[in-house]
Protein backbone atom coordinates (compact mmCIF):
# COMPACT_ATOMS: atom_id res chain seq x y z
CA UNK A 1 0.00 0.00 0.00
CA UNK A 2 1.33 3.57 -0.67
CA UNK A 3 2.08 5.86 1.89
CA UNK A 4 -0.55 7.86 3.19
CA UNK A 5 -0.16 11.55 0.89
CA UNK A 6 1.70 14.19 2.49
CA UNK A 7 0.10 17.91 3.25
CA UNK A 8 -0.14 19.54 0.16
CA UNK A 9 2.26 22.50 -0.69
CA UNK A 10 3.61 24.04 -4.02
CA UNK A 11 7.09 24.36 -3.33
CA UNK A 12 7.93 25.78 -6.79
CA UNK A 13 6.30 26.97 -10.30
CA UNK A 14 8.19 27.52 -13.13
CA UNK A 15 6.62 29.14 -16.15
CA UNK A 16 7.10 28.00 -19.64
CA UNK A 17 6.89 31.15 -21.49
CA UNK A 18 4.76 30.99 -25.42
CA UNK A 19 2.66 33.75 -25.56
CA UNK A 20 -0.89 33.01 -25.47
CA UNK A 21 0.17 29.05 -25.29
CA UNK A 22 2.14 29.80 -22.28
CA UNK A 23 1.22 27.44 -18.60
CA UNK A 24 2.55 27.13 -15.18
CA UNK A 25 4.59 23.59 -14.08
CA UNK A 26 3.57 23.25 -10.57
CA UNK A 27 5.95 21.35 -8.38
CA UNK A 28 5.08 20.44 -4.56
CA UNK A 29 4.04 17.52 -2.11
CA UNK A 30 0.54 16.61 -2.16
CA UNK A 31 -1.24 18.17 -5.00
CA UNK A 32 -2.89 15.24 -6.40
CA UNK A 33 -6.05 14.87 -4.50
CA UNK A 34 -5.72 19.12 -3.67
CA UNK A 35 -8.75 20.40 -5.19
CA UNK A 36 -7.20 23.54 -5.30
CA UNK A 37 -4.25 22.44 -7.61
CA UNK A 38 -7.01 22.11 -10.60
CA UNK A 39 -8.92 25.60 -9.99
CA UNK A 40 -6.56 27.26 -12.78
CA UNK A 41 -7.48 24.30 -15.20
CA UNK A 42 -10.47 25.53 -18.62
CA UNK A 43 -13.69 25.31 -17.50
CA UNK A 44 -15.68 22.18 -19.54
CA UNK A 45 -18.58 19.45 -18.37
CA UNK A 46 -16.52 16.51 -18.65
CA UNK A 47 -12.77 15.50 -17.77
CA UNK A 48 -10.75 12.43 -18.95
CA UNK A 49 -8.07 10.81 -17.12
CA UNK A 50 -5.63 9.30 -19.06
CA UNK A 51 -3.62 6.31 -17.41
CA UNK A 52 -1.88 3.11 -17.17
CA UNK A 53 -3.25 -0.34 -15.69
CA UNK A 54 0.02 0.11 -12.99
CA UNK A 55 -0.62 3.43 -11.98
CA UNK A 56 -4.57 3.35 -12.49
CA UNK A 57 -4.53 1.26 -8.87
CA UNK A 58 -2.36 3.69 -6.95
CA UNK A 59 -3.59 7.15 -8.23
CA UNK A 60 -6.63 7.63 -10.59
CA UNK A 61 -9.13 7.45 -7.53
CA UNK A 62 -7.36 10.29 -5.97
CA UNK A 63 -6.97 12.55 -8.86
CA UNK A 64 -10.52 11.51 -9.95
CA UNK A 65 -11.86 12.70 -6.28
CA UNK A 66 -10.10 16.04 -6.55
CA UNK A 67 -11.62 16.61 -10.27
CA UNK A 68 -14.97 16.14 -9.38
CA UNK A 69 -15.04 19.27 -7.73
CA UNK A 70 -14.61 20.82 -10.87
CA UNK A 71 -15.87 18.53 -13.46
CA UNK A 72 -19.68 17.85 -13.48
CA UNK A 73 -18.53 13.92 -15.45
CA UNK A 74 -14.86 12.61 -14.67
CA UNK A 75 -14.30 9.38 -17.33
CA UNK A 76 -11.19 7.51 -17.79
CA UNK A 77 -9.57 4.81 -19.73
CA UNK A 78 -6.95 2.78 -18.32
CA UNK A 79 -4.20 1.70 -21.25
CA UNK A 80 -2.02 -1.64 -21.22
CA UNK A 81 1.61 -0.44 -19.35
CA UNK A 82 4.92 0.35 -21.36
CA UNK A 83 6.95 1.91 -24.67
CA UNK A 84 5.69 -1.62 -27.19
CA UNK A 85 2.48 0.01 -26.45
CA UNK A 86 2.93 3.31 -27.96
CA UNK A 87 1.39 2.55 -31.10
CA UNK A 88 -2.25 3.28 -33.40
CA UNK A 89 -3.63 0.46 -31.52
CA UNK A 90 -3.53 2.11 -28.18
CA UNK A 91 -3.90 5.51 -29.11
CA UNK A 92 -7.78 4.22 -30.47
CA UNK A 93 -8.45 3.33 -27.04
CA UNK A 94 -8.41 7.13 -26.08
CA UNK A 95 -10.16 7.85 -28.90
CA UNK A 96 -12.97 5.05 -28.53
CA UNK A 97 -12.83 5.92 -24.82
CA UNK A 98 -13.77 9.89 -25.87
CA UNK A 99 -16.43 9.11 -28.42
CA UNK A 100 -18.10 6.30 -26.25
CA UNK A 101 -18.65 9.36 -23.48
CA UNK A 102 -19.91 11.87 -26.55
CA UNK A 103 -17.09 14.32 -25.43
CA UNK A 104 -17.35 17.64 -26.95
CA UNK A 105 -14.12 20.19 -27.80
CA UNK A 106 -14.39 21.75 -24.24
CA UNK A 107 -13.31 18.26 -22.86
CA UNK A 108 -10.24 18.65 -20.57
CA UNK A 109 -7.76 15.59 -21.23
CA UNK A 110 -5.34 14.55 -17.88
CA UNK A 111 -2.43 12.21 -18.46
CA UNK A 112 -1.74 10.66 -15.17
CA UNK A 113 1.33 8.54 -15.64
CA UNK A 114 5.24 8.70 -17.23
CA UNK A 115 5.99 9.52 -20.41
CA UNK A 116 4.12 7.00 -22.71
CA UNK A 117 0.87 8.03 -21.11
CA UNK A 118 1.70 12.05 -21.85
CA UNK A 119 2.97 11.33 -24.92
CA UNK A 120 -0.13 9.65 -26.37
CA UNK A 121 -2.61 11.96 -24.26
CA UNK A 122 -0.85 14.98 -25.51
CA UNK A 123 -1.67 13.29 -29.19
CA UNK A 124 -4.88 12.01 -28.69
CA UNK A 125 -5.56 15.91 -27.39
CA UNK A 126 -3.90 17.75 -30.32
CA UNK A 127 -6.15 15.40 -32.87
CA UNK A 128 -9.54 14.96 -30.97
CA UNK A 129 -12.08 17.59 -32.59
CA UNK A 130 -8.89 19.26 -33.63
CA UNK A 131 -7.56 20.17 -30.42
CA UNK A 132 -8.70 19.78 -27.03
CA UNK A 133 -6.98 21.25 -23.78
CA UNK A 134 -4.97 18.83 -21.35
CA UNK A 135 -3.20 18.80 -18.55
CA UNK A 136 0.03 16.25 -17.39
CA UNK A 137 0.17 14.77 -14.45
CA UNK A 138 3.75 13.20 -14.82
CA UNK A 139 4.24 10.22 -11.98
CA UNK A 140 7.75 9.31 -13.14
CA UNK A 141 10.80 11.24 -12.68
CA UNK A 142 11.79 11.09 -16.30
CA UNK A 143 8.04 12.60 -17.14
CA UNK A 144 8.39 15.64 -14.55
CA UNK A 145 11.67 16.88 -15.38
CA UNK A 146 11.75 16.20 -19.48
CA UNK A 147 8.56 14.43 -21.20
CA UNK A 148 5.70 16.34 -19.47
CA UNK A 149 7.36 19.89 -20.85
CA UNK A 150 7.71 21.19 -24.31
CA UNK A 151 4.48 19.88 -25.90
CA UNK A 152 6.25 17.19 -27.94
CA UNK A 153 3.29 14.60 -28.31
CA UNK A 154 3.92 11.25 -30.25
CA UNK A 155 3.78 7.68 -30.78
CA UNK A 156 5.95 5.09 -32.31
CA UNK A 157 6.53 3.55 -35.22
CA UNK A 158 7.93 -0.47 -36.20
CA UNK A 159 10.83 2.14 -37.93
CA UNK A 160 11.59 4.78 -35.55
CA UNK A 161 10.42 6.08 -31.73
CA UNK A 162 7.84 8.74 -31.97
CA UNK A 163 7.97 9.42 -35.52
CA UNK A 164 4.12 10.40 -35.58
CA UNK A 165 3.07 13.09 -33.37
CA UNK A 166 2.08 16.96 -33.03
CA UNK A 167 3.49 20.16 -30.70
CA UNK A 168 0.76 20.69 -28.72
CA UNK A 169 1.63 22.55 -25.48
CA UNK A 170 -0.29 21.62 -22.40
CA UNK A 171 -2.49 23.79 -20.13
CA UNK A 172 -0.80 23.20 -16.99
CA UNK A 173 1.77 20.71 -15.58
CA UNK A 174 1.69 19.49 -12.38
CA UNK A 175 4.48 17.68 -10.84
CA UNK A 176 3.59 15.81 -7.26
CA UNK A 177 6.41 14.52 -5.95
CA UNK A 178 4.81 12.33 -3.92
CA UNK A 179 3.97 9.71 -7.16
CA UNK A 180 8.08 9.10 -6.70
CA UNK A 181 7.69 6.92 -3.40
CA UNK A 182 5.99 4.45 -5.72
CA UNK A 183 8.34 4.64 -8.59
CA UNK A 184 10.32 1.30 -9.23
CA UNK A 185 13.92 1.49 -8.51
CA UNK A 186 15.01 0.73 -12.02
CA UNK A 187 12.65 3.94 -13.50
CA UNK A 188 13.92 6.31 -11.31
CA UNK A 189 17.25 5.87 -12.25
CA UNK A 190 16.16 5.91 -15.99
CA UNK A 191 15.06 9.79 -15.17
CA UNK A 192 18.04 10.17 -13.49
CA UNK A 193 19.65 10.32 -16.93
CA UNK A 194 17.43 13.30 -18.36
CA UNK A 195 18.31 14.97 -15.14
CA UNK A 196 22.22 14.50 -16.20
CA UNK A 197 21.37 15.44 -19.54
CA UNK A 198 21.07 19.07 -18.88
CA UNK A 199 24.46 19.68 -17.00
CA UNK A 200 26.48 19.05 -20.26
CA UNK A 201 24.24 20.88 -22.78
CA UNK A 202 23.47 23.38 -20.88
CA UNK A 203 24.68 24.34 -16.61
CA UNK A 204 28.04 22.34 -15.46
CA UNK A 205 27.34 23.97 -11.95
CA UNK A 206 23.88 21.72 -12.13
CA UNK A 207 26.49 19.00 -13.48
CA UNK A 208 28.88 19.69 -10.43
CA UNK A 209 25.25 19.78 -8.21
CA UNK A 210 24.45 16.57 -9.56
CA UNK A 211 27.57 14.59 -9.16
CA UNK A 212 27.83 15.45 -5.04
CA UNK A 213 24.12 15.32 -4.62
CA UNK A 214 23.61 11.43 -6.48
CA UNK A 215 23.90 9.38 -3.23
CA UNK A 216 21.04 11.66 -2.14
CA UNK A 217 19.14 11.49 -5.28
CA UNK A 218 19.58 7.96 -5.28
CA UNK A 219 17.66 7.81 -1.86
CA UNK A 220 15.05 9.91 -3.17
CA UNK A 221 16.03 12.65 -0.99
CA UNK A 222 12.55 15.51 -0.88
CA UNK A 223 15.17 18.19 -1.06
CA UNK A 224 17.04 17.14 -3.61
CA UNK A 225 14.85 15.80 -5.71
CA UNK A 226 12.49 18.98 -5.64
CA UNK A 227 15.57 20.93 -6.85
CA UNK A 228 16.21 18.70 -9.35
CA UNK A 229 13.11 18.32 -10.66
CA UNK A 230 12.96 22.28 -10.39
CA UNK A 231 16.39 22.99 -12.13
CA UNK A 232 15.24 20.60 -15.06
CA UNK A 233 12.16 22.38 -15.56
CA UNK A 234 14.05 25.63 -15.38
CA UNK A 235 16.96 24.84 -18.12
CA UNK A 236 14.10 22.55 -20.32
CA UNK A 237 11.84 25.73 -20.51
CA UNK A 238 13.82 27.90 -21.25
CA UNK A 239 14.85 26.37 -23.87
CA UNK A 240 11.82 25.20 -25.12
CA UNK A 241 10.57 29.30 -24.53
CA UNK A 242 12.93 29.98 -27.42
CA UNK A 243 12.48 27.53 -30.14
CA UNK A 244 9.47 25.64 -29.21
CA UNK A 245 9.17 23.80 -32.30
CA UNK A 246 12.66 22.28 -32.54
CA UNK A 247 13.54 24.44 -35.91
CA UNK A 248 17.38 25.37 -33.60
CA UNK A 249 18.46 25.68 -30.33
CA UNK A 250 16.12 22.93 -28.66
CA UNK A 251 17.79 20.37 -30.68
CA UNK A 252 20.09 20.46 -27.78
CA UNK A 253 17.63 18.55 -25.57
CA UNK A 254 18.50 15.63 -27.59
CA UNK A 255 22.03 14.92 -26.61
CA UNK A 256 22.14 11.11 -26.52
CA UNK A 257 18.67 10.59 -28.46
CA UNK A 258 20.01 9.61 -31.46
CA UNK A 259 21.97 6.71 -30.38
CA UNK A 260 19.48 5.38 -27.77
CA UNK A 261 16.78 5.43 -29.84
CA UNK A 262 18.52 3.43 -32.11
CA UNK A 263 18.64 0.95 -29.32
CA UNK A 264 15.13 1.43 -28.45
CA UNK A 265 13.96 0.70 -32.05
CA UNK A 266 16.51 -2.47 -32.40
CA UNK A 267 16.34 -4.39 -29.79
CA UNK A 268 12.28 -3.60 -29.56
CA UNK A 269 10.41 -1.05 -27.54
CA UNK A 270 10.26 -1.69 -23.77
CA UNK A 271 13.39 -4.18 -23.72
CA UNK A 272 15.57 -0.97 -22.32
CA UNK A 273 13.43 1.73 -20.72
CA UNK A 274 13.75 5.41 -22.62
CA UNK A 275 16.27 6.52 -19.91
CA UNK A 276 18.59 3.65 -19.88
CA UNK A 277 18.89 4.44 -23.76
CA UNK A 278 19.26 8.02 -23.04
CA UNK A 279 22.26 7.21 -20.53
CA UNK A 280 24.01 5.06 -22.47
CA UNK A 281 23.38 7.83 -25.81
CA UNK A 282 24.75 10.30 -23.43
CA UNK A 283 27.83 8.03 -23.27
CA UNK A 284 28.44 7.75 -27.06
CA UNK A 285 27.35 11.34 -28.10
CA UNK A 286 30.49 12.13 -25.36
CA UNK A 287 32.95 10.30 -27.26
CA UNK A 288 31.71 10.93 -30.20
CA UNK A 289 32.16 14.99 -28.92
CA UNK A 290 35.81 13.48 -28.05
CA UNK A 291 36.76 12.11 -31.21
CA UNK A 292 35.75 15.33 -32.74
CA UNK A 293 37.95 16.98 -30.78
CA UNK A 294 35.59 18.97 -29.26
CA UNK A 295 36.42 17.53 -24.98
CA UNK A 296 38.87 15.51 -23.74
CA UNK A 297 39.27 12.57 -21.98
CA UNK A 298 38.59 13.54 -18.73
CA UNK A 299 35.26 14.49 -19.55
CA UNK A 300 34.02 11.55 -21.41
CA UNK A 301 35.70 9.74 -18.69
CA UNK A 302 33.64 11.84 -16.14
CA UNK A 303 30.50 11.63 -18.36
CA UNK A 304 31.03 7.89 -18.26
CA UNK A 305 31.19 7.36 -14.43
CA UNK A 306 28.27 9.46 -13.94
CA UNK A 307 25.52 7.77 -15.59
CA UNK A 308 27.36 4.47 -14.49
CA UNK A 309 26.74 5.54 -10.92
CA UNK A 310 23.43 6.57 -11.58
CA UNK A 311 22.34 3.10 -12.20
CA UNK A 312 22.39 3.27 -15.62
CA UNK A 313 23.97 1.14 -19.02
CA UNK A 314 27.19 2.53 -20.67
CA UNK A 315 27.82 -0.28 -22.68
CA UNK A 316 25.01 -0.21 -25.34
CA UNK A 317 23.84 -4.17 -26.86
CA UNK A 318 25.74 -5.33 -29.76
CA UNK A 319 22.89 -4.90 -32.80
CA UNK A 320 25.77 -4.62 -35.23
CA UNK A 321 27.26 -1.62 -37.03
CA UNK A 322 25.06 -1.60 -40.17
CA UNK A 323 21.81 -2.05 -38.15
CA UNK A 324 22.79 0.95 -36.05
CA UNK A 325 23.86 3.11 -38.84
CA UNK A 326 20.48 2.11 -40.66
CA UNK A 327 18.36 3.19 -37.59
CA UNK A 328 19.88 6.46 -37.10
CA UNK A 329 19.80 7.45 -40.24
CA UNK A 330 15.77 6.89 -39.94
CA UNK A 331 16.16 9.28 -36.93
CA UNK A 332 14.18 12.25 -36.81
CA UNK A 333 17.39 14.28 -36.34
CA UNK A 334 18.83 13.18 -39.70
CA UNK A 335 18.92 15.24 -42.99
CA UNK A 336 18.56 13.86 -46.43
CA UNK A 337 20.13 10.52 -45.12
CA UNK A 338 22.83 12.47 -43.01
CA UNK A 339 23.37 11.43 -39.82
CA UNK A 340 23.23 14.39 -37.31
CA UNK A 341 24.24 14.30 -33.37
CA UNK A 342 24.25 16.48 -30.27
CA UNK A 343 27.71 16.85 -29.65
CA UNK A 344 28.88 18.62 -26.50
CA UNK A 345 30.94 21.48 -28.46
CA UNK A 346 32.62 22.20 -24.75
CA UNK A 347 31.20 21.29 -20.88
CA UNK A 348 27.99 23.04 -20.68
CA UNK A 349 27.02 23.81 -24.75
CA UNK A 350 25.85 21.50 -27.29
CA UNK A 351 25.19 22.01 -30.80
CA UNK A 352 24.01 19.56 -33.54
CA UNK A 353 26.57 18.60 -35.97
CA UNK A 354 26.88 16.09 -39.06
CA UNK A 355 29.28 13.18 -38.30
CA UNK A 356 31.72 11.48 -40.69
CA UNK A 357 30.21 7.86 -40.73
CA UNK A 358 33.74 6.34 -39.91
CA UNK A 359 33.74 8.43 -36.96
CA UNK A 360 30.62 6.98 -35.72
CA UNK A 361 31.56 3.22 -36.52
CA UNK A 362 34.37 4.22 -33.96
CA UNK A 363 31.92 5.14 -31.46
CA UNK A 364 30.02 1.91 -32.20
CA UNK A 365 32.85 -0.30 -32.01
CA UNK A 366 34.55 0.97 -28.79
CA UNK A 367 30.67 1.69 -26.70
CA UNK A 368 29.22 -1.60 -27.77
CA UNK A 369 29.32 -4.89 -26.40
Amino acid sequence: MPAAASPSAVLHEVAIELGDRSYPIVIGTGLLEEAATWTEVPRAAAAMVVTNEKVAPIYLGRLAAALRGRFAQVHHVILPDGEDHKDWQTLNRIFDALLARTCDRKTVLFALGGGVVGDMTGFAAACYMRGVPFVQVPTTLLAQVDSSVGGKTAINHPMGKNMIGAFYQPARVVCDLDTLATLPAREFSAGLAEVIKYGPIADMPFLDWIEGNLPALLRRDAAAVAHAVRRSCEIKGWVVGQDERESGLRAILNFGHTFGHAIEAGLGYGEWLHGEAVGCGMVMATDLSRRLGLVDDAFAARMTALVRAAGLPVQGPDLGTDRYLDLMRLDKKAEAGDMRFVVIEAPGRAAMRAAPEALVREVLRHCTA
